[in-house]
């Protein structure tokens, strides 16, 4: 399986709270919601629908999975909505439990080695594995090479601080861009690999 990871970035990197108020006020973050005005339906839409079709599995931190499995199963009907209720959904969390996970398919996974399940996950045969949001997860996979593909939405707006997925742990990682679109808002939709 491969890891894509997806996320909403602000010019200065900034992947924190893209879609609500009080989505994440860490560190004090006041900018919650901020990547809803520049939402192009028509290609970005197409950009997350293409890679929700390729995916088997998500990847969730313990907040992101809060949000979500808050927000989706009362979406039924809609086959997005269908989609990431049936999928198999894996959370890395040091707070929860199994039973605290209610949303169908949820497995917690080992917090003593969280990135030996990951890398277990990956030599498994199947689809793309999406680590949407989940900031700390994220820039853990960063951080460890597990990343196979990111899928960066890249907006036109600085804010300044805020939670990132890139590390700054002095290590050079070259991407090569695979694909770029440019939204009618200004976005640039763009696809990275790692070069091996």
């Amino acid at each position: 399986m491969r890891i894509v990871l997806s996320d909403f970035m602000s010019l200065d990197g900034v992947v924190q709270a893209p879609g609500g108020e009080d989505e994440d006020r860490d560190g004090g973050f006041a900018h919650g919601g901020w990547s809803h005005p520049f939402f192009d339906v028509e290609a970005m839409g197409a950009a997350l629908g293409e890679a929700s079709a390729a995916t088997e599995a998500l990847l969730f931190g313990r907040r992101t999975y809060d949000t979500m499995a808050g927000a989706w199963p009362d979406r039924a009907g809609d086959p997005f909505a269908d989609h990431m209720n049936s999928v198999q959904k894996y959370v890395v969390s040091r707070s929860l439990t199994q039973a605290d996970l209610t949303w169908n398919n949820s497995t917690l996974l080992p917090a003593d080695d969280v990135v030996g399940a990951i890398r277990e996950l990956k030599a498994r045969p199947g689809g793309d594995i999406a680590v949407m949001g989940s900031t700390s997860v994220a820039r853990l996979c960063v951080e460890h090479d597990l990343v196979d593909e990111y899928l960066l939405m890249i907006e036109p707006i600085l804010l300044g601080g805020g939670k990132r997925v890139f590390p700054d742990d002095g290590t050079r990682r070259t991407l090569e861009l695979v694909s770029s679109t440019v939204a009618a808002t200004g976005v640039l939709i763009c696809t990275y690999r790692p070069v091996v």
